[in-house]
């Protein structure tokens, strides 16, 4: 079995992203007082204050600063992220079959895009905006590296891991919008750049998107259950200082 520890700790940084409770309550797939069927609105948050309910910062190992996110306005309330060297999400917890509500709606804004992205390069791979979906596989349909890195949750986190997940980035003027591919740190995460470059920047950016699509491009098949989403940024590895907007996530249905 060739998963080393190097390369287990690698997909954690990558994939360790808020999905709260713990590995039993993971593996039943109950609906615990941490989970919700509708992701919490940053809207309805108090000015200057973290949105309550599921969401929650999640910071990210062997990256020694963590972003600064705010609550702040302007056309809408927002969720305000600014990166400086830093790496973190914004996480929620999520327990819905998407084939009812397959349609995945979202908002962000930027300050300026960052040239040093690129999801071809595990050296480049920072975005000044990515939002992830996260999805709920039986260990029958994962590979053996994936299964022995839900087999070892002790030797990794008190959280369980995604066993698969879709990136959405605002990426470089490098790579073209509707560019995909698999993350250079871990298969269990496929990335799609939905923005990129600086022709939209300090513009309100929306789009929709059928995930039931999204999952078979990316990885075949029906789309299995979602259990989390997050939004975030990511100037660790090229030590930029980047500031973004993201409004609500929401689910819906056709």
């Amino acid at each position: 079995m060739r998963c080393s520890m190097k390369r287990i700790m690698i997909d954690r940084r990558r994939l360790i992203l808020a999905l709260g409770g713990t590995a039993s309550n993971h593996k039943s797939r109950t609906r615990t007082a941490e989970q919700s069927d509708e992701p919490t609105r940053f809207f309805a948050s108090p000015l200057g204050k973290m949105p309550p309910g599921t969401r929650r910062h999640q910071t990210l190992p062997r990256v020694e600063r963590a972003n600064d996110f705010t609550i702040a306005t302007g056309e809408r309330i927002v969720l305000h992220g600014v990166s400086r060297a830093s790496a973190s999400c914004w996480a929620t917890t999520l327990a819905l079959d998407p084939t009812s509500r397959p349609i995945l709606r979202r908002a962000w804004r930027l300050q300026r895009s960052l040239r040093a992205s690129d999801f071809k390069n595990k050296f480049a791979d920072d975005y000044v905006a990515r939002d992830y979906v996260f999805f709920h596989l039986p260990a029958a349909l994962l590979g053996i590296g994936a299964r022995s890195l839900q087999a070892a949750p002790h030797l990794l986190s008190p959280q369980p891991l995604p066993s698969a997940s879709i990136c959405h980035v605002w990426g470089s003027p490098q790579q073209a919008v509707g560019s995909r591919g698999r993350n250079p740190d871990t298969d269990a995460m496929r990335m799609v750049e939905v923005d990129s470059g600086d022709t939209h920047a300090g513009r309100r950016r929306s789009s929709h998107r059928d995930l039931r699509l999204v999952w078979r491009h990316a990885y075949g098949g029906p789309v299995p259950h979602i259990n989390g989403l997050a939004v975030g940024l990511d100037t660790d590895s090229s030590q930029g200082e980047v500031q973004a907007w993201f409004g609500d996530i929401t689910l819906e249905a056709m």
